[in-house]
């Protein structure tokens, strides 16, 4: 673990200031090794007061420990700090031979895309970026449900951490008042040769704690908490994928069914360039939406966007 890392682990358990010869004390270091690691510190986001004689206290923001994450949850964690996508580090991580399950992690993105190539807002800070990458080796009418499992997993993960209830937007997208505070990308890699899914990719964005969206964003948009986090991001990384992989396929389901935002409600899409308007009354194992229609027809979607005709 870098000197960094153990000084911020200092810091965030502390309950009061800890002085620079403490930690230096503590951590076999010098004074000026201190200072030059909450300098580091501070350059990844996280604000910390320093008071003469006092020492230093660590006021807002965490650091990515995937040390940690490896500890909590039992699988490989790729951190690159200067990512231009994690489904892209996946990806290459694919090419190279790493294992599956692996996480790739980052702090923010640069070249970030969401459903349909879109490009969608990234912070230098207090955001969560990751990737997992399985290996299924299944044909596809036989891969789970990995979009609706994931986003189930978020939602019990905020909500067992923090008792913050969220609700999920079919199919991809988690909301909390009315705004968007997480979105998921999944996307396979299958075999001509075999015809099996040989990989699956899960992209995950999570706005954990951002404080200033762009002011087209600013009506769309929010993170799960607005005021000082009560919980650290490795702490809600780690809860989401082992939820992910220990609760059964069937329960996850369920509560995704139950955290519908869009289940019983009139909602409208567009199919070949035409406006449909309908109720929707299910959503299958497999994800798809039935949208009961106005002419009594019933529509059965297996992607793309649904509105809502009202909040």
């Amino acid at each position: 673990m870098k000197t960094y890392e153990k000084i911020y682990q200092v810091l965030s358990q502390a309950d009061n200031f800890v002085t620079g010869e403490v930690l230096g004390k503590d951590l076999g270091i010098s004074r000026t090794a201190v200072w030059k690691a909450i300098q580091t510190l501070e350059s990844k986001g996280l604000v910390i007061e320093s008071v003469k004689n006092r020492g230093y206290r660590l006021l807002s923001g965490d650091l990515f420990l995937p040390d940690e994450i490896e500890q909590m949850t039992g699988i490989k964690v790729f951190f690159n700090e200067k990512s231009s996508s994690t489904q892209l580090d996946a990806k290459a991580g694919i090419e190279k031979g790493d294992p599956a399950p692996a996480l790739y992690l980052a702090p923010s993105q640069t070249a970030a895309k969401g459903r349909f190539s879109r490009q969608f807002f990234t912070p230098e800070t207090g955001g969560i970026y990751m990737s997992m990458h399985l290996h299924p080796e299944l044909p596809f009418k036989q891969l789970p449900s990995y979009t609706l499992m994931a986003a189930t997993s978020v939602v019990k993960a905020i909500s067992r951490l923090t008792e913050i209830e969220t609700d999920i937007k079919w199919v991809n997208d988690i909301y909390l008042h009315g705004k968007k505070v997480a979105g998921i990308l999944t996307e396979a890699v299958s075999s001509i040769e075999t015809g099996l899914i040989t990989d699956v990719i899960i992209g995950m964005g999570i706005n954990f704690h951002v404080t200033d969206f762009p002011e087209e964003l600013q009506s769309k948009a929010a993170s799960v908490f607005s005021e000082k986090p009560t919980i650290t991001r490795n702490q809600l990384i780690s809860e989401i994928w082992n939820i992910f992989f220990n609760i059964p396929k069937a329960d996850l389901i369920r509560v995704y069914k139950e955290k519908s935002l869009v289940l019983d409600r009139q909602v409208t899409f567009i199919e070949n360039n035409r406006v449909y308007k309908g109720i929707a009354t299910d959503i299958t194992d497999t994800g798809q939406l039935i949208v009961q229609l106005e002419n009594g027809q019933k529509k059965i979607l297996n992607s793309g966007e649904v509105s809502l005709s009202s909040w």
